[in-house]
């Protein structure tokens, strides 16, 4: 009998349409994956070690980053590990778009006199920008960036793809000219650290970074540097280093920075819809067939 382990929080409902989708397949509502032979979930590294009968693991989310220094040249030989690509993509893609009108029209600061029941008035015109037409430079172009792109074509704007493929000296010249940054890559040896000061220094200075991949591909202090002093012109972050963000951090008070908690992804049928894709892919897993979203881990994607 093929044992399946939950690393998932599901609602009993939703465990039980889980299990019933399981056919004669025994759940294990446990992080403890000895024994199991697939896992749902974002299992722990150290349990993902250890158990020796694990052939495939159905990752919860896209990025995989934490599993990158497993010795993969083993593990690769019994352990096929799947993530969620393009699952996010929609979500993603509008939250990015609503918090860059937002940046732009200046909702952010609207809303904080509104809260605090300032009239400003007139004044606030002359803050306010356009998307219209603007250079939009989308560091990785999977889904997320792609659907991004389509949600933009309305505003005219000149999109630069960035690719893996894509050299480093390209990433730089297309920077110099850039209104917006959209970073979606996930978060690997080749992308973390990628936006550090020298990098950050490139960009002129009313360019809005956003960040919806990982937070490791921009060094946090150099970021935060450049929003206080005004060397950037803002910054969306739905991604940080570290979730949740300490109260200590300075993104909290950095000026002209919306800060989305990691929530962009999210939509109120988010864990049935991967319950959906762990079914599908566990048929075609026990009918001997390709999985979907294989990630290649000796290569980092």
């Amino acid at each position: 009998m093929i044992r399946v382990a939950l690393c998932v929080e599901l609602s009993p409902a939703q465990t039980s349409r889980l299990r019933a989708g399981l056919g004669a397949a025994e759940l294990v509502e446990s992080n403890d994956l000895v024994g199991c032979d697939v896992a749902f979930g974002n299992p722990e590294v150290d349990a993902l070690i250890g158990a020796k009968s694990l052939r495939w693991v159905q990752l919860e989310s896209v990025g995989f980053g934490e599993y990158l220094n497993l010795d993969w040249d083993k593990l690769s030989q019994r352990l096929t590990l799947t993530n969620l690509a393009g699952f996010f993509a929609d979500p993603v893609a509008e939250t990015a778009l609503a918090g860059l009108l937002a940046m732009a029209r200046g909702i952010d600061d609207l809303l904080h006199l509104q809260a605090t029941t300032t009239w400003e008035g007139d004044p606030i015109r002359a803050r306010l920008r356009s998307l219209s037409g603007k250079h939009v430079v989308m560091v990785g172009f999977g889904a997320i960036n792609q659907r991004l792109a389509a949600l933009l074509a309305p505003f005219n704007c000149q999109i630069t793809p960035v690719r893996k493929a894509t050299p480093l000296d390209e990433l730089d010249r297309a920077l110099a000219t850039a209104d917006i940054v959209v970073c979606s890559a996930p978060d690997t040896l080749a992308t973390r650290g990628m936006f550090d000061a020298s990098r950050l220094a490139l960009l002129p200075g009313h360019a809005v970074f956003a960040n919806f991949g990982r937070g490791s591909i921009v060094i946090e202090a150099a970021l935060a540097d450049a929003l206080n002093s005004g060397q950037i012109g803002g910054a969306l972050l739905d991604v940080t280093v570290e979730e949740p963000l300490p109260t200590s951090h300075p993104f909290w008070h950095c000026p002209n920075t919306i800060l989305t908690q990691h929530s962009g992804g999210g939509t109120a049928d988010e864990l049935d819809r991967k319950i959906d894709v762990f079914l599908s892919n566990f048929a075609r897993f026990i009918n001997g067939k390709t999985l979907v979203g294989i990630v290649d881990m000796k290569r980092g994607y």
